[in-house]
C-alpha cells in the first residue's frame, strides 16, 4: 500500500517537479555561490514541514524530516546543488541566464530529486518509523562541499545515507546499480623538476630540466603497468607543464602538474611514496633536485553492500526487473559523496537519463540533455529505498 501511495504522489507531484528542475537549470549557480538555489530549496522543504537548517557547509541546507516511530536510526538523502563554469549551447527555452554557467552535470536533476522524496515522504499517510534528513550540499564540483557539511555536523547521529547521480548512458527510467567500487579516488600531484640553466649548444655543460621531465614523465607511465598491481588499476594523467625561458636556454625548471586516480583503498594509501620513488631515483641519475606536492582529494566511493542491495531492491519494486542496470564497470570520476562514507555507510546509485532516439551528450557538455521522466525514476527509487530502510534491515 505505501509503495502504491508513494507511486501515486510521484506521478501527482510530477508537473511541479518539472517546473523546479527547470527553474534551477535556468538559474545555476557556480560551487560555493548555490545563495539562490539555497533559498528555493529551503522555501520547499520548509512548506512540506521539514525542519530546515541553512548555511550548513557554507551555502547548504539541510532538511529534516522527524520519524513518529521510536527508531532512533537517522537516513539521509544526499543530492548536490552546484553547476559548471560551461556556455550552454542546447537552445533549450529554459536554458541558462547566466553567462557561461551551466548545469551541465544534471545537478538541478538531482536537487529536484531530493525535493520531490522530500515531498513524497511528508505526505505519506503512515509516517515513517525514523528521521530522514535530507543533505542538500554545495561545492560538489570542486570536491569541497561534502567537506563543509561534515565539519558543520551535518551527519551527526547519521546511520546510513543514500546518494544519486545522472547518467546519460543509462536510459530514461532505468536505474544503475554496483556493489563496490563506484567511483575513484582523485588526488592532485605536482612535480618541480630543478636543474641547471645553461647554452642550448653546450648541454653537457647543464642539467636538462625538460629532457629529465621527460624521462619522469616515461618512467612513470611505465612503472604503471610493470609495478603496480594491475587488478588494482590507477591512472595518471599530466595535464599541464610549464618550463624554460628561451629557445637556445637549457631550462633550468619544470613544473608539472595532472591527476592521479586509482580504486582501491591499498593502492591509494601506496601512490604518493610509490610516485616520489620514482622522481627521486630518475633525478639522482641525472643531477637534478626534484619536490613532489602530492594533495589527496576524495576518496573512492565505496557502495555498502546491504543498502545497493536495499536500493536495488527498492528500484525492483518500485519500477520493475526490467528497469535495474546491474554495472559491471566503475568509473574512474570523482564523487565526494565518499567523505559522508568516512561517517557512516552508504550507497549511490546512477539514475539513467538517456533520451531515446536522440543525442546523448556526456556529462559536462555544452549540449548536455536529460530525460525529465527520470525525475520520477529518482524520487520513487530514493522514497521506497527510505520506506524499506526502517523495515527490511534491522537495526544493529
Amino acid at each position: 500500500m505505501t509503495l502504491t501511495q508513494i507511486n501515486e504522489l510521484a506521478a501527482k507531484l510530477a508537473p511541479r517537479l518539472i517546473e523546479i528542475r527547470r527553474h534551477f537549470h535556468s538559474h545555476p549557480e557556480l560551487s560555493g555561490q548555490e545563495h539562490q538555489t539555497a533559498a528555493y530549496v529551503s522555501g520547499v522543504l520548509s512548506s512540506c514541514g521539514l525542519h530546515v537548517q541553512e548555511e550548513v557547509g557554507k551555502t547548504g541546507v539541510v532538511g529534516e524530516l522527524k520519524g513518529a516511530g521510536s527508531e532512533n536510526r537517522v537516513l539521509a538523502i544526499r543530492t548536490d546543488m552546484d553547476a559548471l563554469p560551461i556556455t550552454e549551447r542546447t537552445g533549450l527555452e529554459y536554458a541558462s541566464l547566466q553567462s557561461g554557467v551551466m548545469h551541465a552535470c544534471g545537478h538541478d536533476v538531482h536537487t529536484t530529486v531530493g525535493l520531490g522524496t522530500a515531498m513524497v515522504l511528508s505526505q505519506l499517510e503512515t509516517p515513517l518509523p525514523g528521521t530522514v534528513r535530507f543533505l542538500f550540499q554545495p561545492a560538489e564540483e570542486i570536491s569541497q562541499g561534502a567537506t563543509w557539511m561534515v565539519a558543520d555536523g551535518a551527519m551527526a547521529g547519521v546511520s546510513a545515507i543514500l546518494g544519486v547521480h545522472v547518467f546519460p548512458t543509462i536510459p530514461g527510467g532505468k536505474v544503475g546499480i554496483r556493489h563496490g567500487a563506484l567511483t575513484a579516488a582523485a588526488d592532485d600531484l605536482e612535480i618541480i623538476i630543478i636543474g641547471e640553466s645553461g647554452h642550448g649548444a653546450r648541454p653537457h655543460e647543464a642539467v636538462d630540466a625538460i629532457w629529465i621531465a621527460a624521462q619522469v614523465i616515461s618512467s612513470l607511465q611505465g612503472a604503471i603497468s610493470r609495478t603496480l598491481n594491475p587488478l588494482h588499476p590507477a591512472v595518471l594523467t599530466i595535464g599541464q607543464i610549464t618550463g624554460g625561458r628561451a629557445p637556445n636556454v637549457i631550462a633550468d625548471e619544470v613544473k608539472m602538474r595532472g591527476t592521479v586516480r586509482s580504486l582501491h583503498p591499498d593502492t591509494h594509501a601506496r601512490l604518493p611514496g610509490w610516485i616520489e620513488g620514482i622522481v627521486a631515483r630518475v633525478c639522482d641519475s641525472y643531477g637534478a633536485r626534484y619536490q613532489v606536492n602530492y594533495q589527496r582529494g576524495v576518496p573512492s566511493v565505496q557502495n555498502d553492500p546491504d543498502l545497493t542491495d536495499l536500493l536495488a531492491e527498492a528500484a525492483r519494486e518500485a519500477l520493475g526487473a526490467d528497469a535495474i542496470t546491474i554495472l559491471t564497470e566503475p568509473s574512474l570520476g570523482a564523487e565526494d559523496f565518499s567523505v559522508y562514507l568516512e561517517k557512516a555507510p552508504g550507497s549511490m546509485f546512477r539514475l539513467g537519463v538517456g533520451r531515446k532516439d536522440l543525442p546523448n551528450y556526456p556529462l559536462h557538455h555544452p549540449q548536455f540533455q536529460v530525460d525529465e521522466s527520470a525525475i520520477i525514476t529518482g524520487v520513487v527509487t530514493l522514497a521506497h529505498a527510505a520506506y524499506k530502510y526502517w523495515h527490511t534491515l534491522p537495526q544493529k
